[in-house]
């Protein structure tokens, strides 16, 4: 791991709900992890396990009736019972974020170059004109062709690549040194998707911010991240390098998902293996779990994980799984999944 100060600690995060009955209902449980200076991190794992209101919670974005416990320390500075005109202007600023729908994000109303200027005029005290050089700039640095002409157009005569251009323009407006992308390519088509992401790589080195990268697709873990955190039902499973996870996956739901991704068959002349679905559903947030989340999905569960939650426990080579019934030598050598320079994106390309 790191031995420098990281420049995001996340400890024990816990978020809640009210329900009816005056109880609360917790889709984060325990999370915990750091984030580097320049580092990207992934957090993955399937739809409902608490990947986005996570990202929420970083930026203090959560809806007013939510409930938030533990410790979320950016820059040194504790953000959980930050007041909220101390958290205005960090976020934006220092911390940003880009949402999954580019649509929903801007504002339908106002032009490109008033949402960009607003943005930059928001944390910094420079003139109209000035503003509006800074928001051409930003668009060229997005790679959006015509700059100029474009400031003047509405979000609507925009296409989805352009717009989700348009988002990250926003948000690196005042040279953020941590950007959370909440699955920021998932409404575009596969070749607009790579482009996204080719471009958040470039601007992250040009910018040296870490990324915090939120998606369902591993393909695209294999090709961006440093290091990986998957999420199961609130909680976390397992934390690895990259590389490791993909070598040796510790966690059977990381296994599973390993298997459910697309694959390439052997000397590409047979047909492709079928995938290989998880079956059942994720529990819905709220329901009991006195052992491990995961126990009715399981193929190798023992009666003990039904009512012994697990622990996060360390293992060789940085990793970290939540699981009794694995230790440092498992899984034996051999294993089926392919390394992580071999991971099919799902859209025919592989990543090297």
């Amino acid at each position: 791991m790191n031995t420098a100060t990281p420049l995001l600690e996340v400890g024990r995060l816990r978020i809640g709900f009210p329900t009816r009955d005056g109880g609360q209902t917790t889709v984060v449980e325990d999370l915990s992890f750091t984030v580097g200076a320049g580092e990207t991190l992934a957090i993955v794992g399937e739809s409902g396990c608490g990947k986005s209101i996570t990202a929420l919670a970083l930026t203090r974005l959560l809806p007013r009736t939510a409930r938030m416990q533990g410790s979320v320390r950016f820059e040194g500075q504790e953000l959980v019972e930050l007041p909220e005109r101390r958290m205005r202007a960090l976020r934006g600023n220092r911390l940003a974020i880009v949402f999954q729908d580019p649509m929903a994000a801007l504002n339908p109303v106002m032009t490109v170059g008033e949402q960009i200027t607003e943005a930059i005029r928001a944390h910094e005290r420079i003139d109209a004109r000035t503003a509006r050089a800074r928001a051409e700039e930003l668009l060229e640095r997005v790679r959006i062709p015509q700059a100029g002409q474009r400031l003047d157009d509405y979000p609507h005569r925009l296409s989805g690549g352009m717009r989700q251009r348009v988002a990250i323009a926003i948000a690196l407006a005042c040279r953020p040194s941590l950007l959370i992308a909440d699955e920021p390519t998932t409404a575009l088509d596969v070749t607009i998707q790579a482009q996204i992401l080719t471009l958040l790589r470039q601007l992250q080195q040009e910018l040296g911010m870490a990324l915090i990268l939120i998606t369902h697709d591993l393909g695209v873990v294999a090709e961006s991240a440093d290091r990986v955190l998957v999420m199961y039902a609130g909680r976390q499973i397992e934390q690895q390098p990259v590389q490791g996870l993909f070598d040796r996956p510790l966690h059977p739901y990381t296994r599973r998902l390993m298997r459910a991704r697309p694959q390439f068959a052997p000397g590409g002349t047979q047909r492709p293996p079928r995938l290989q679905e998880i079956p059942g559903i994720v529990p819905t947030p709220g329901t009991p779990l006195p052992g491990c989340a995961f126990v009715a999905r399981c193929d190798i569960a023992a009666a003990h994980c039904r009512t012994v939650p697990p622990p996060l426990r360390d293992f060789p080579a940085q990793a970290r799984a939540a699981c009794h019934e694995i230790d440092a030598a498992w899984p034996p050598e051999g294993s089926a999944h392919p390394p992580a320079d071999r991971i099919s994106r799902g859209d025919g390309r592989v990543c090297q």
